[in-house]
C-alpha cells in the first residue's frame, strides 16, 4: 500500500485569536500603530540583510514569518525587551542554518552592524552621514564577541518561544503550480504567461510586510490564490468562469478577505514609509524608549 502522502508539510501553524489580540509588547507599553511599524521595521531589515548575504528569497521569507511569529501573543518576545535587530539577525541566522546555505555568525553579524548604522541604507537622508562611514560599523574582536553572544542566545530564546516549530511552508511553489493547473502557466511562456507569474510572486513577496500578518492568519494555499485572482485580474488573464478557488479548498470569503489584505499591502507600506519621513522607525532598545 503506497504510503498517505504528508499534508501537514503544506500548512503552518496559524496564530489564534487570543494571540492577535494581545501581544506582550502591548503588555509592556507600546502603543498598536508603532508596533506595526516595527513589524515593518524588522522585516525590511531582515530582508535587506539576507539581500546582502546573498541568501535565496525563500529562506529570507521564511525568517520573516519566524520573525513575527516571536512578537505574537501574550507569551511571545516583547519589543521593549527583545530587540528587533538581535531578534531578526537570530531569525535569519536560524533559518539559514537549517537550510542548503548556512551563514557564519560574523557574516550575520558584520551585515547587521553595517545595516544599524549611521551610513545603513535604511536610514533616513537626514540620518545618513554625509560619506560612508567605515568606524560606524566596524566590529572589533571585543564587539564581536559581545555580538556573537547576544546572537546565540536570542536564537535559544527565539526557538523556546516558538517551542522549537521552525517550519515554514512559502505559497510561492504552491502559487505556480495552481497557474499551471489552471492552464494558463504553458510549457513555453508567452509575455503575459510570463507577466502573470511574476505579478504572482510580487503580490506574495508584498504580502509578507501586511500589519494583518497574512502569512501567519492564513495557509499558503489560500495566500497564494489570492495572489493568482489579483494577478489575473491586474494582468488581463481570463480564469475559468467557475469558482475555481474551490478546488484548491479556498472559500469565497477567505479569498475576498485576502483580495482586500494582499492589495492593500502596497499603499500601507507606502504611508507607512511616510510616517517615518525625516526619521528612522527604532531598531534597537535604546531608540525605541527614546521613541516612546
Amino acid at each position: 500500500m503506497a504510503p498517505e502522502p504528508d499534508v501537514t508539510s503544506l500548512s503552518n501553524p496559524l496564530a489564534t485569536v487570543e494571540q492577535l489580540s494581545t501581544s506582550s509588547s502591548q503588555l509592556d507599553g507600546v502603543p498598536p500603530d508603532l508596533e506595526n511599524s516595527l513589524r515593518f521595521a524588522g522585516a525590511q531589515l531582515t530582508q535587506a540583510a539576507g539581500i546582502l548575504l546573498r541568501l535565496p528569497q525563500d529562506i529570507i521569507a521564511q525568517a520573516i514569518v519566524i520573525f513575527y511569529r516571536f512578537y505574537v501573543g501574550s507569551e511571545g518576545g516583547s519589543f521593549r525587551i527583545n530587540a528587533l535587530k538581535d531578534v531578526s539577525a537570530a531569525s535569519l541566522y536560524m533559518t539559514a542554518k537549517i537550510s542548503f546555505v548556512p551563514q557564519s555568525t560574523r557574516s550575520v553579524l558584520n551585515v547587521y552592524a553595517y545595516l544599524t548604522s549611521s551610513t545603513s541604507p535604511l536610514r533616513q537622508p537626514s540620518e545618513t552621514s554625509a560619506k560612508p562611514n567605515p568606524e560606524s560599523y566596524y566590529l572589533s574582536e571585543g564587539s564581536y564577541q559581545s555580538a556573537r553572544a547576544t546572537l546565540l542566545q536570542t536564537e535559544s530564546i527565539l526557538l523556546r518561544a516558538l517551542s522549537f516549530i521552525t517550519q515554514v511552508t512559502l505559497p510561492h511553489h504552491l502559487a505556480l503550480t495552481y497557474l499551471q493547473t489552471l492552464g494558463v502557466l504553458p510549457p513555453t511562456p508567452t509575455v503575459k504567461s510570463t507577466a502573470l507569474a511574476a505579478r504572482t510572486l510580487a503580490y506574495l513577496n508584498t504580502g509578507l510586510f501586511s500589519p494583518q500578518l497574512l502569512y501567519l492568519t492564513h495557509q499558503p494555499s489560500a495566500l497564494a490564490v489570492a495572489a493568482i485572482y489579483l494577478a489575473a485580474r491586474e494582468v488581463g488573464v481570463r480564469l475559468t468562469s467557475a469558482e475555481w478557488w474551490e478546488v484548491f479548498d479556498v472559500d469565497r470569503e477567505e479569498l475576498g478577505f485576502l483580495v482586500v489584505g494582499l492589495g492593500s499591502c502596497e499603499g500601507w507600506i507606502k504611508g507607512e514609509k511616510g510616517r517615518w519621513l525625516g526619521k528612522s522607525c527604532p531598531l534597537t532598545l535604546e531608540e525605541l524608549e527614546t521613541e516612546l
